[in-house]
């Protein structure tokens, strides 16, 4: 029997998968077997599993029928789809925290956390993903907020991707929220879904524009 060190929980490798994926040190098309991440963590299989099946579940990972876990290739429609529905979310729910005129204390703390990653030079994602997750997950629709964490498994993947390829800077990020942030603060509706709204969509077409600046590995166009 194998023994597991009590420190190697699967919230410690669902952790450390995902900032791996984010990252993009596990690239798009990356399999993720049960018996890897049990070798490579030192774990038992269904330990391994925990940690998949979650990141599955949240859209970090997909599985089909009788194929290992992999990390998505998202295709030139996925990302147009995925980053219009998110602004649809994101300006409907920031445009109900300007009603109250009150930041999330986690959005703040993300915030902070970015300003620091600016000053240093230093990877943004996950403080802009923990940002954005703040921001929903502070305005009073429940629905609304179980809407954008479906979404924001693949959304993560396409954050990833904008800092790998360095399509945007930390302290790009970090203005555009401090805009965000100072409109929401004015209860200045107009104004914060604007630049949430510019603020999504710039990233996005950022993006596209680096998908379609690669050459097809098909022959095809990339448009998914």
């Amino acid at each position: 029997m194998l023994f597991e060190p009590a420190s190697v929980l699967p919230e410690t490798i669902y952790d450390d998968l995902r900032a791996s994926i984010i990252a993009q040190i596990e690239v798009p098309g990356s399999a993720m077997t049960e018996s890897a991440i049990a070798l490579r963590f030192g774990v038992a299989r269904p330990t391994a599993k925990t940690a998949i099946e979650r990141l599955v579940a949240e859209g970090l990972l997909r599985r089909t029928a009788h194929h290992s876990a992999r990390v998505p290739a998202l295709s030139r429609d996925d990302i147009v789809d995925l980053y219009d529905t998110r602004a649809i979310i994101e300006s409907a729910a920031i445009a109900a925290l300007c009603a109250g005129g009150t930041i999330p204390a986690e959005a703040l703390e993300a915030h902070r956390a970015l300003l620091s990653s600016a000053s240093a030079d230093e990877p943004f994602a996950t403080h802009d993903i923990a940002f954005h997750r703040a921001l929903v997950a502070g305005q009073p629709s429940a629905r609304l907020a179980r809407m954008h964490a479906l979404l924001m498994g693949e959304i993560e993947l396409c954050i990833g991707q904008v800092q790998a390829n360095h399509l945007l800077t930390a302290v790009d990020v970090a203005h555009q929220h401090q805009g965000i942030l100072d409109a929401v603060t004015a209860g200045d509706s107009a104004r914060a879904t604007l630049l949430t709204h510019a603020h999504i969509v710039g990233s996005r077409d950022l993006l596209l524009a680096h998908v379609d600046s690669r050459p097809p590995t098909d022959g095809r166009p990339n448009h998914g």
